[in-house]
C-alpha cells in the first residue's frame, strides 16, 4: 500500500531506526522481541517486523495475526515454524535456517521452536501494526468449566494444568518452568520475561518433523502486561474476508 498519508516535505519525516530502541519482550538476555512499525518509523506503509532473538528450544507461544500475514525469514541459527491449516486440518512444521523463509497465512495458527543457540529470526507483515492474540491469553482467560463443559473434560484437572498460566506466556517456557520435558532435559533458570514499552503497546523441510523438545511448567509470579484494545474504526473496518477468523476483541494486542 503507498504511503499516501504523508508529507514528504515535513521535518518529521522517518527513514531510519534503530530496533533496539523499541523492545516488546524480553525474557533474558538470548531471549527477547524487538518490533518495528509505523509508530516508530513513519514512511513505512503497510508494512512492519519483529526482530526475535531466541536461543535452542524456546519457542514463541502459539498464537494468530488476526490482520496480517507473516513471513519469517532465518538470519541466523535456525527454528521450526509450525502452523495448522485451518482448511485441511494439518499441523504443518517448516526446518528453516540461514536465508531460508516460512509463510505464515493471515489468521494461522502458529509457533517458531528455535532448533538452534543463537536464532535470529524476522518476522515480517503486510500490515503498518500487527495484532496478536497469544495461545496463553486464550487459555488462561477462558473460564475452566467452559472449557470442560465443551470438550467433556474434568473441571478440576483443568484448572489444575492451566492454574500456571496467569499471564502472557509470549516467549515460552516460562522463566519459572521447574518441569522436566520428555528429553529429560533441566528448566532453564531464567529472570521472568518482561513485556516492554508499558502503556505501548539446513535446507528446507516440508515434511511433517517433530519440533525439538521444550520444556514447560509453572510461572510464579504475575506481570501485568498492557492490553491495547484495537479502536472501534479498525473494527469496524473488519469483513469475513478480511479476517479468516473473529477473535474476541478483549483478547486483542499490538507489537507496535
Amino acid at each position: 500500500m503507498a504511503v499516501s498519508y504523508m508529507d514528504f516535505t515535513s521535518p518529521s519525516t522517518q527513514y531510519t531506526y534503530t530496533l533496539s530502541d523499541n523492545p516488546f519482550f524480553q525474557k533474558d538476555a538470548q531471549n527477547f522481541i524487538n518490533t518495528l512499525s509505523v509508530n516508530q518509523l513513519n514512511t513505512l506503509g503497510n508494512a512492519s517486523l519483529l526482530d526475535i532473538f531466541l536461543s535452542k528450544d524456546n519457542v514463541v507461544e502459539p498464537h494468530i495475526h488476526q490482520n496480517a500475514t507473516e513471513l519469517v525469514y532465518c538470519i541466523t541459527g535456525g527454528a521450526v515454524v509450525s502452523l495448522i491449516n485451518p482448511f485441511t486440518k494439518e499441523l504443518l512444521n517448516f526446518t528453516i535456517g540461514p536465508g531460508q523463509v516460512a509463510n505464515v497465512p493471515q489468521g494461522w495458527w502458529h509457533y517458531e521452536i528455535a532448533n538452534q543457540d543463537n536464532t535470529h529470526l524476522l518476522a515480517i507483515f503486510d500490515a503498518p501494526v500487527p495484532e496478536v492474540i497469544f495461545g496463553s491469553d486464550i487459555l488462561r482467560l477462558t473460564p475452566a468449566h467452559v472449557l470442560a463443559h465443551s470438550y467433556c473434560l474434568d473441571e478440576a484437572k483443568v484448572k489444575d494444568t492451566l492454574a500456571p498460566i496467569t499471564d502472557s506466556v509470549i516467549i515460552g517456557p516460562p522463566a519459572s518452568c521447574s518441569k522436566q520435558n520428555a528429553s529429560g532435559m533441566q528448566p532453564m533458570g531464567y529472570p521472568m520475561g518482561q513485556l516492554m514499552n508499558q502503556g505501548n503497546y539446513g535446507s528446507m523441510n516440508t515434511s511433517q518433523t517433530t519440533p525439538a523438545p521444550y520444556q514447560q511448567g509453572n510461572q510464579n509470579q504475575t506481570y501485568h502486561y498492557p492490553y491495547r484494545p484495537i479502536s472501534e474504526e479498525t473494527v469496524s473496518s473488519y469483513t469475513p474476508l478480511d479476517q479468516p477468523f473473529h477473535p474476541i476483541p478483549f483478547l486483542y494486542r499490538r507489537w507496535g
